[in-house]
């Protein structure tokens, strides 16, 4: 367990590091998420190893000619795993940090960049500026001198292996560049072109065993349990002729997935155009949604415990923050609810249902506007149901409210004894100071208190009326975050 943890806490480091040197350039690449996750979309520009019994690690890192300015960040000291950096063809300034001498298998490299020196003593720009070239700094107990030769063919080598892991298909799946969904036409579907597999139906009709056992359904249709093959196990959303969302929402879906990717989003491995059916393939769930564990009095499902609650919470708004800061344009999913969020065998959570998300046209808008208001009533935000304009915050607000059926163990409407939304549940209660009136029965005595009032609080303000006053999705990761700091170190008193 301490081995794990020491895992757990370097990578952690090596996310909280690369963040940093993110911000400190304000480097203009999509880093959002997982960096290694998952394998095949690395973060644009790193490299990672991968071993069966610990975390990936971070081990190469490619920032040439990203136009950087300044002195090179302490941060780089935190990735434990690095063994190449490639900071040459930019504006850097001042000496290279001592701190880097730790990195013991470290090959640095900074050539063109005029003002910057390795030596940190004295660090004068050099005399003859045209004559800068790449330098192989390599930081050893032993200093090795390399000749230019040799430095030069090595930036070669990495440039090239660097650019073998960002293809142009993956750089472009990493950058998620969404084309606006309110731009595509009836025909598309005649023409819809995805690198995912292709099935027919009669290959969904084989791989569902006649469409046997039901595992949801929604308003596209029934999802069935599915095997492929090669034995994975996949969940096939079937549309269904009666149903209310037609091939518009079938193209949403089924485009946007082919071009994001995240840990915390369900993954598209197929779909199917064949005649009148049409159907989309996902990877399998097999803890189903959330729905059914915080109904589990009536269905026997697996018990959760204050902790997982939290970091399937945590989870669910890290896969949210992709959509509105990872993608361009921004993404809104429109129907956030807790049977949209699955969990898999290990419990961990992924946003799904995509069918209702909606694009804005860049970067700069402040709304998205919509001809009808759509979604699921106690989940919607009010100023979506007036004005019928749609932000990030629309968004923010139903996932304030499933936070809240999260710490309660409530449904987003309750009936006491008439109709009233959770929101409004959970603010009478707390008008008289005591969280214990609406925690989950069934997590008492096996919480810390401050944590639960860290998640309440930020689910009401999630929940606020004006979607001024309520938090961007990242601050709630970064709240949701310290939550599970307060409970993690109660586990470790108590243990």
């Amino acid at each position: 367990m301490y081995l794990i943890d020491l895992c757990v806490a370097a990578e952690n480091a090596t996310v909280s590091a690369i963040s940093a040197i993110r911000d400190k350039y304000h480097v203009k690449k999509n880093w959002m998420g997982d960096p290694c996750a998952p394998k095949n979309f690395v973060w644009n520009g790193l490299r990672c190893s991968y071993a069966a019994s610990s975390p990936s690690t971070v081990t190469g890192l490619n920032l040439s000619s990203s136009g950087l300015s300044g002195n090179v960040s302490s941060s780089l000291a935190s990735i434990r795993g690095l063994q190449y950096l490639d900071l040459s063809h930019n504006n850097l300034t001042g000496s290279i940090p001592e701190s880097l001498s730790q990195l013991s298998s470290l090959v640095f490299l900074y050539g063109n960049n005029p003002n910057l020196c390795g030596n940190g003593n004295s660090c004068q720009p050099p005399k003859n500026k045209s004559s800068s070239k790449v330098v192989v700094y390599v930081l050893t107990p032993i200093v090795v001198v390399f000749v230019i030769v040799l430095s030069s063919v090595m930036f070669l080598c990495m440039r090239r292996r660097m650019q073998g892991t960002t293809s142009n298909h993956v750089k472009a799946q990493n950058e998620a560049n969404i084309t606006p969904l309110h731009s595509q036409n009836n025909n598309e579907h005649d023409s819809l072109r995805l690198d995912n597999r292709r099935f027919k139906y009669d290959e969904l009709v084989a791989v569902t065993n006649g469409f046997q056992r039901v595992i949801g359904r929604g308003g596209f249709g029934k999802v069935y349990a599915g095997c492929l093959e090669d034995g994975t196990q996949v969940a096939v959303k079937l549309r269904s002729e009666s149903s209310d969302q037609g091939v518009q929402e079938f193209l949403a879906e089924a485009q946007t997935l082919a071009k994001i990717h995240h840990k915390n989003l369900v993954s598209l491995i197929g779909y199917c155009k064949d005649r009148e059916y049409m159907a989309l393939v996902y990877e399998y769930m097999s803890e189903g949604a959330l729905h059914e564990h915080l109904r589990r009095r009536e269905n026997n499902a697996r018990c959760l415990t204050w902790r997982q609650s939290l970091r399937i919470a945590l989870q669910s708004a890290q896969g949210l923050e992709y959509l509105h800061k990872g993608c361009n344009p921004p993404l809104i999913h429109r129907d956030v609810k807790t049977s949209n969020i699955l969990l898999n065998a290990n419990l961990e959570a992924k946003i799904a249902d995509f069918g209702l998300l909606k694009a804005f046209n860049s970067n700069n808008d402040t709304h998205v506007s919509t001809a009808r208001v759509v979604g699921t009533r106690g989940y919607l935000a009010p100023e979506y149901l007036t004005t019928f304009q749609l932000t990030n915050k629309s968004d923010v607000f139903s996932f304030g409210v499933v936070l809240l059926e999260i710490i309660t163990g409530q449904p987003h409407i309750l009936n006491d004894p008439e109709p009233t939304s959770i929101v409004q549940w959970v603010r009478q209660r707390l008008a008289h100071g005591n969280i214990e009136t609406v925690v989950d029965v069934r997590i008492h005595n096996d919480h810390d208190v401050n944590s639960v009032w860290k998640a309440t609080e930020t689910a009401l303000k999630c929940t606020a009326q004006l979607p001024e006053q309520r938090p961007t999705m990242t601050d709630v990761v970064l709240q949701l975050q310290e939550c599970l700091k307060l409970e993690a170190t109660r586990k470790d008193v108590n243990a």
